[in-house]
């Protein structure tokens, strides 16, 4: 393989902690989130720690890297998706107020 060969000296555990770790980022993401915003917010978060539950699989030898990766890559997509829209619709709501709010003022 010539490029990317390097990554073979570090052993699978490494890899498994990182991914462990940012499974624990999404969740803890994901409650406050919804604590916060509701789950309109958390899901996207909910859906980014399943996508590295996958990558897990591969880790742990239960699935083939390309499998492990095709479904994790799209439920982060699906999740950016779902974030922007969640977003977006506050932003637009929040806009609609302000106008409601211009509209009474004059």
């Amino acid at each position: 393989m010539p490029i990317g060969s390097f990554i073979n000296v570090f052993p699978p555990a490494v890899f498994m902690v990182i991914h462990l770790a940012l499974l624990l980022v999404g969740v803890y993401l994901a409650v406050k989130a919804a604590g916060a915003y509701g789950g309109d917010v958390a899901a996207p978060f909910w859906l980014y720690a399943l996508a590295e539950l996958f990558y897990l699989t591969y880790h742990m030898d239960w699935t083939v890297i390309l499998f492990a990766h095709t479904v994790a890559e799209v439920l982060d997509a699906v999740a950016v998706l779902l974030l922007f829209a969640a977003v977006g619709r506050r932003v637009v709501k929040a806009g609609q107020a302000g106008a409601k709010v211009s509209a009474g003022a004059l």
